[in-house]
């Protein structure tokens, strides 16, 4: 009996012990150990963190690349007889439409003083200069009147001159621009000679009618700058100092007389 008890009691405790196993076997008792493995897959780099925007700022140019080309075409108005060339019109011009958003390159000219439109008319023929402007300016005729031309020949020889300059244009009438003939004959240089000061303004302002006329009937601006060059009378500060030619000063004038009408029309 002793005997049976010993037995039984030694199969319990095997029992037990086997049943503590399974247990530890199926991790409900014991420590459990996690092995975290690096990922090695090489990803793309995030460039939306730790970067800065690179911001390119182009300078500013309102004619989106292209620089404007400007013909002026004249006698010695044009040309700024007795003024630094930097303070004749065109260049004067070309400063102040520069300083209103455009983006002009110097002024190609054909001019001499003496010319008349006979010899501008040469002067542009053997020029060679075929290119295209973005506009032009044309001032011409005081030397029709002041060697008694007629008034026919400088109509003929004007309209032949607005065509090339329309031409030159590249055909856009609009960005031709005619300037009037100052009046001369309000200058020392005319006090002093035999000349009719008189039949001066009146010849001068026979010629700009004609200059005027023709500028309409093709649809070309026409700037009066005449009235302002008779104001020379009694401003000495509006003659060069050869007594003849404007000054610097006047050919500030007649560009503030300019811009706001090429503005209009350039911009």
């Amino acid at each position: 009996m002793r005997l049976l008890s010993f037995f039984m009691g030694l199969f319990l405790l095997l029992a037990c012990k086997k049943t503590e196993s399974m247990e530890n076997n199926n991790g409900a008792a014991a420590d459990t150990t996690v092995i975290v493995t690096k990922d090695t897959t090489r990803k793309p780099a995030d460039t939306t963190k730790n970067t800065k925007d690179t911001v390119v700022v182009k300078p500013s140019d309102p004619n989106q690349g292209k620089h404007i080309n400007y013909l002026a075409l004249g006698d010695s108005y044009t040309i700024g007889e007795s003024v630094e060339p930097a303070l004749n019109f065109p260049n004067q011009l070309r400063d102040y439409l520069n300083k209103n958003g455009l983006v002009v390159n110097p002024p190609k000219i054909i001019a001499r003083t003496g010319w008349t439109t006979s010899e501008l008319i040469s002067a542009i023929e053997n020029s060679g200069v075929i290119n295209k402007f973005n506009f032009v300016t044309l001032l011409i005729g005081v030397n029709n009147q002041y060697r008694g031309e007629s008034e026919e020949t400088y109509r003929k020889e004007f309209k032949q001159l607005l065509k090339i300059a329309i031409d030159y244009a590249d055909g856009d009438k609009s960005h031709v621009f005619v300037v009037s003939i100052p009046d001369w004959g309000v200058t020392p240089f005319a006090r002093r000679s035999s000349r009719d000061q008189g039949k001066i303004s009146t010849e001068i302002d026979a010629f700009n009618a004609i200059g005027k006329q023709e500028a309409a009937a093709l649809g070309v601006p026409f700037i009066d700058i005449t009235p302002g060059s008779r104001l020379a009378a009694s401003d000495d500060m509006l003659i060069a100092s050869d007594g003849l030619h404007p000054s610097a000063k006047m050919y500030k004038e007649w560009v503030q007389a300019l811009v706001p009408v090429m503005l209009r029309v350039l911009k």
